[in-house]
């Protein structure tokens, strides 16, 4: 919930993005309400670049916050991260992932493990250069290109998305629709659809959305801290089409 009063803010009239790449008020009052808690909280420790001296990696972050009613009628808002935090896929103050691939022993973690062994014995092969190691080699990497392949068709597979009516689809279904060939690397892993999926599952109304960088930008872009960007294109395009439908809103993504 809010931590002071919403009194100046009118609700949206539509479910609400950037606006000339502002927040809805109602937007900015929950992301400086969660800057605040990155800014002061103990609850976890990632390196965003902005202390200096800090032990990590530098990694910014895009965080999401979504304005909401829930089936009372009161005013919230929902919080989440792009990708991993801290190590981690699970904070109290955020919204869970759409699904955890940090969870122990599942198929993923086994099917990483043995592509490990596969590049460890391809290692051994090219030290020992025993005859035939080339035609092993040559093996070894088939099978590594099949077993990726399936590991990330199924990793694919396990993430289901909502829209408002109930409907859920996958990964696999949303990108094929779209034409895309596969969904890229860290689809499903914004903070957007994270934010929309907790909100129809909780049955709550969502109002207006809104991303910001937190962080050092990645050399390669050209983000920056604090500052608020639209939902990207090439990860969530497809995936918030679905999760949209049905819903008035008015800013296009």
């Amino acid at each position: 919930m809010f931590k002071s009063p919403q009194a100046n803010c009118s609700l949206p009239k539509h479910f609400t993005f950037l606006e000339d790449n502002k927040p809805h008020p109602l937007c900015r009052l929950a992301a400086e309400q969660l800057q605040d808690y990155l800014i002061n909280q103990e609850d976890w420790v990632h390196n965003f670049g902005l202390t200096a001296g800090q032990e990590g990696t530098v990694i910014g972050k895009m965080f999401g916050v979504l304005v909401v009613r829930n089936h009372r009628n009161e005013l919230g808002y929902l919080a989440a991260f792009s990708g991993k935090l801290g190590g981690s896929n699970q904070h109290t103050k955020f919204v869970p992932p759409i699904f955890d691939s940090l969870t122990k022993n599942n198929f993923l973690n086994r099917g990483m493990a043995e592509l490990n062994r596969m590049n460890q014995e391809i290692r051994v092969e090219r030290e020992l250069k025993l005859e035939g190691f080339l035609y092993r080699i040559d093996l070894f990497k088939a099978k590594r290109r099949k077993l990726s392949h399936s590991l990330q068709k199924e990793l694919f597979s396990n993430y289901h998305f909502l829209n408002q009516n109930g409907e859920k689809k996958s990964l696999n279904e949303l990108f094929a629709k779209a034409s895309y060939k596969n969904p890229p690397a860290g689809a499903g892993e914004c903070a957007g659809p994270k934010l929309l999926q907790y909100a129809f599952q909780h049955k709550m109304k969502p109002l207006a959305i809104a991303e910001f960088w937190w962080g050092q930008s990645p050399k390669s872009e050209q983000w920056k801290h604090a500052h608020y960007y639209p939902c990207c294109r090439e990860k969530c395009e497809p995936i918030l089409a679905h999760m949209l439908s049905g819903l008035d809103y008015e800013i296009s993504i």
